[in-house]
C-alpha cells in the first residue's frame, strides 16, 4: 500500500530507478543492511587508531637487546625515534595515561549512548546518524593533527576523545533501530550475526589503515580513518532509507518476514515459544510513541542481558584497545614484532570475531535460545584465553591459532546480545510492536555494556604494570561474571524447550 508521506533520501531522487516499483522490498532490505554495515564499520575503523599507536606513544618496556624481526630490521632502525614515545605518554606513568585516554572516550560514549537512544526515538534517524558520523570523523582527524602541531598536552587529547566519544555514541542506537524497521523476526540471529560482523570488519580495516601509514607518522593513522568516516557519512545521507514507509512499503513488522517461506503456523509456534522464554514477538500495533527510559529497563530480559554485556564488552574492548600493545611487548618465539606487524597481526582476533558472530547467530536461530548460546560461548572462551596467554608466545602458528579462537569465542555472545537480543527485546509485545522503543532498548543494553568497555581498557592500563598475567585474570573473571547474569534467562529458555518437547534434535530436524 503506498504511503501518503513518502520521504526518500536525496540519492533516490537523483536515481529514480532505485525507487519502487522498479526495486522491490527485498532489494531495499539488502541495501539498508549494506549501508548500515558500512556505516558502523567506519565507526569501528575510526576507533582503532588509539590501539594501533599505543606502542608508538607509550613507553618501550622491552629490552633493547631483544631480538627483532630480521626482515623488518630496516623498518625498526628508521623508527628509532618512534620507539622514544610521545610525551605525555612516554613516561613511567605512560600506560596509565593511555588507559585514562581510553576512559575519557568510552565513559562519554557509554553515557552518551543512553541519551542518543532516547533522542534517536524522537528525531529523524538518518540526519542524526550522519551528524554523529561527520562529527566523529572531524574529531578523529583532530587527534591526528596533534602530531603535526607538536601537541604534548594531555588535556588536548582528553578533550578530543571526550567530544569524539559523544559523537560516536550516536551510531549504534541509530543503525539498530533502522535495521529493526526493515527486518522481521525469522532467522534474525543469523542475519544479525552476518550484519554485525561490521564491528570486526571495521576493526580490521581500521587496523590495516592505521598500521599501514604508521611509519610515515602516527598522525596519518588518525587522518585516514577520519576521512573514511566522513565519506561514508555522505553515502549514508544520500542513500539510507530509514523505514519502509518512506518508500511506500508495508513494514516487515506487519508479518512481512525476510524469509518469505515461513508459514503462518510456524510463525504462531515461534511466537508462543518466544513468549515463554521472555523474548517476545513483534505485535501488530504500529504505535509511534517512544518508550520511557525506566520503562524500558523493566522489560523482561533487558537488565540481565545489559549486565552480561557490561562484562562481555569489558573483555572485548580490552582486546580492542590493548591487543596491538600486548603483541608488541610480548615476544613470539623469542622475537619482538614491529609496531606495524603487531597492529596487522592483531586483526586475527577480529577475523575470528567475524566467524564467531555469524556462528553465534546461526546457532541461536537453530536452537532458538539466545542466552544458552551466549553462555556456551562465554564459558568456552575462558580456556581459550588461558591457552592464548600460556602458549601464544611459543610460535607464530600457536599465536595466530589461539588468537583466532579467542576472537571467535569472545565476540560471539557480545555480537548476539547487541543485535538479535536487543532487537528481540525492543520489539516484544509488551511495547505493542513499537519499533520506536528499539533505539531506547538497544541504547540501554549497549550503553550498559559500554560502561564495562570504558572500565576494561582503563584497568588494563594500570594492571599491565604488574604483569600481563594479572590482566588476563581480570578478563577471565569478567567472562565468568557475564555468564552468571544469563543463568536465569537460560534456565527459562531450557524449560520452555523441554516443556514443548522441542530442543536441539527437533530444531535441527526442522531446518
Amino acid at each position: 500500500m503506498p504511503s501518503k508521506n513518502l520521504n526518500p533520501p536525496p540519492g533516490l531522487n537523483l536515481f529514480p530507478s532505485l525507487k519502487p516499483p522498479q526495486k522491490t522490498l527485498a532489494f531495499h532490505q539488502i541495501l539498508v543492511l549494506v549501508i548500515t554495515f558500512l556505516a558502523y564499520a567506519s565507526f569501528h575503523a575510526s576507533r582503532k587508531p588509539p590501539s594501533i599507536v599505543k606502542s608508538v606513544l607509550g613507553p618501550n618496556d622491552h629490552s633493547n637487546s631483544s631480538l627483532t624481526e630480521s626482515n623488518l630490521n630496516s623498518t625498526l632502525l628508521n623508527s628509532s625515534s618512534i620507539d622514544a614515545g610521545w610525551a605525555p605518554f612516554n613516561g613511567p606513568r605512560g600506560t596509565h595515561r593511555l588507559g585514562e585516554l581510553d576512559l575519557a572516550f568510552l565513559s562519554v560514549y557509554s553515557i552518551g549512548m543512553y541519551f542518543s537512544g532516547h533522542v534517536g526515538d524522537r528525531v529523524h534517524l538518518r540526519y542524526f546518524l550522519v551528524f554523529g558520523m561527520i562529527g566523529s570523523g572531524i574529531f578523529t582527524i583532530m587527534f591526528g593533527l596533534g602530531y603535526w602541531l607538536g601537541v604534548h598536552v594531555l588535556g588536548f587529547f582528553l578533550a578530543v576523545q571526550v567530544v569524539c566519544g559523544l559523537f560516536q555514541s550516536v551510531g549504534w542506537p541509530c543503525v539498530v533501530a533502522i535495521v529493526g524497521n526493515w527486518s522481521g523476526k525469522e532467522k534474525r540471529g543469523l542475519i544479525m550475526g552476518l550484519w554485525n560482523s561490521h564491528t570486526s570488519v571495521g576493526n580490521i580495516v581500521g587496523s590495516v589503515l592505521a598500521s599501514g601509514v604508521l611509519e610515515f607518522g602516527w598522525g596519518f593513522s588518525f587522518v585516514l580513518p577520519g576521512v573514511l568516516m566522513i565519506v561514508v557519512g555522505i553515502v549514508v545521507f544520500m542513500f539510507l532509507v530509514v523505514s519502509p514507509d518512506d518508500l511506500g512499503f508495508e513494514s516487515p513488522g506487519k508479518e512481512i518476514e525476510m524469509d518469505a517461506e515461513v508459514d503462518s503456523v510456524r510463525s504462531l509456534e515461534e511466537k508462543v515459544e518466544s513468549e515463554k522464554a521472555g523474548l517476545l514477538e513483534t505485535g501488530d500495533s504500529d504505535s509511534l510513541a517512544a518508550i520511557g527510559f525506566f520503562e524500558a529497563w523493566r522489560l523482561p530480559g533487558v537488565a540481565p542481558f545489559a549486565f552480561c554485556l557490561f562484562f562481555s564488552k569489558l573483555v572485548a574492548y580490552t582486546f580492542l584497545y590493548w591487543l596491538p600493545f600486548y603483541i608488541r611487548h610480548t615476544a613470539v618465539a623469542g622475537v619482538h614484532l614491529s609496531h606495524k606487524t603487531a597492529g596487522i597481526l592483531s586483526t586475527i582476533f577480529d577475523m575470528g570475531g567475524v566467524l564467531g558472530r555469524i556462528l553465534a547467530g546461526f546457532i541461536s536461530d537453530v536452537i532458538e535460545a539466545r542466552a544458552v548460546t551466549s553462555i556456551v560461548f562465554l564459558l568456552l572462551s575462558i580456556p581459550a584465553l588461558l591457552f592464548y596467554r600460556v602458549y601464544g608466545s611459543i610460535s607464530m602458528f600457536a599465536n595466530i591459532s589461539l588468537m583466532f579462537l579467542s576472537g571467535l569465542l569472545v565476540n560471539g555472545p557480545y555480537s548476539l546480545i547487541t543485535t538479535a537480543v536487543a532487537t528481540d527485546l525492543g520489539t516484544q509485545t509488551m511495547v505493542g510492536g513499537n519499533s520506536h522503543a528499539l533505539a531506547t532498548v538497544s541504547a540501554i543494553i549497549d550503553g550498559t555494556g559500554s560502561v564495562g568497555a570504558a572500565l576494561g581498557p582503563l584497568l588494563a592500563g594500570y594492571i599491565s604494570t604488574r604483569g600481563w598475567n594479572s590482566v588476563f585474570l581480570m578478563l577471565i573473571l569478567s567472562i565468568f561474571l557475564a555468564s552468571l547474569f544469563l543463568i536465569r534467562v537460560a534456565r527459562t529458555e531450557i524449560k520452555a524447550k523441554l516443556n514443548e518437547g522441542k530442543w536441539f534434535w527437533n530444531s535441527i530436524g526442522g531446518h
